[in-house]
C-alpha cells in the first residue's frame, strides 16, 4: 500500500512540475494592473502654498482652490473621475452645498507609494458686505475620492465667502476632475 501511494504522490509532483515548466517565462513576470485607490489608501488636504491659495479677497473674480490626494498605501493605485465635494457652511442659513462637476473629461491617474495628485475647485467669491442670504461662508469641505463612499473632512483655511448658487444650473463654483 505504501508503494502505491508513494508512486501516486510522485506522479502528481512530476505532473505539477511539468505543468509549471510549460508556462512561458514572460507570463511569470507580468504584474497585475493597479486597482483604484480607496479612501483608506489616501491622505487629503488643501494646497496652501502662496501660488495655490484662492484669491478670496477679489469679489466677482473667479479663483481656484486645490485639494490634493497622496497615496499612503504600500501599493500602486489609480484615481479617475471626479471627487465628491460637499461644502458645509459657517452660517446657520448655509447648510450643505454639493458642488456640481465641470464638463472637462477625466483621465486616469496612477499613484505610486507617496505620489500626489490634485483637483481644482472653481470659486466665485463675493464681498463681505453681500447680504447673508446671497453668500455662502465655507467652514469645511467633505471630500470623497472617486467611486468611494467614505470622505475626508477638511477645514476651510482661506476665509472669504462665495456667491450662493447652490440651485443654479451653471454656478460659478464647481469641481474639475482629478488631475485637472
Amino acid at each position: 500500500m505504501k508503494t502505491k501511494m508513494t508512486s501516486v504522490a510522485l506522479a502528481a509532483i512530476v505532473a505539477a512540475g511539468t505543468a509549471v515548466a510549460a508556462v512561458p517565462a514572460s507570463a511569470a513576470t507580468v504584474k497585475a494592473a493597479p486597482t483604484r485607490c480607496h479612501t483608506a489608501d489616501l491622505k487629503a488636504g488643501f494646497a496652501t502654498g502662496d501660488d495655490a491659495k484662492p484669491e478670496m479677497g477679489r469679489p466677482g473674480t473667479q479663483t481656484q482652490a486645490f485639494v490634493w490626494f497622496t497615496n499612503k498605501s504600500n501599493r500602486t493605485c489609480t484615481l479617475s473621475g471626479f471627487a465628491g465635494v460637499d461644502m458645509v457652511g459657517a452660517q446657520r442659513t448655509d447648510g450643505t452645498w454639493s458642488l456640481v462637476r465641470s464638463s472637462k473629461r477625466p483621465t486616469k491617474i496612477t499613484l505610486g507609494r507617496g505620489d500626489t495628485t490634485d483637483f481644482s475647485i472653481n470659486l466665485l467669491p463675493v464681498a463681505r458686505s453681500t447680504p447673508q442670504k446671497k453668500k455662502f461662508v465655507p467652514a469645511k469641505f467633505l471630500v470623497t475620492p472617486p467611486n468611494e463612499t467614505k470622505h475626508f473632512t477638511l477645514k476651510w483655511p482661506f476665509g472669504g465667502q462665495i456667491l450662493k448658487q447652490d440651485g443654479a444650473t451653471h454656478p460659478g463654483t464647481y469641481l474639475n476632475p482629478i488631475g485637472q
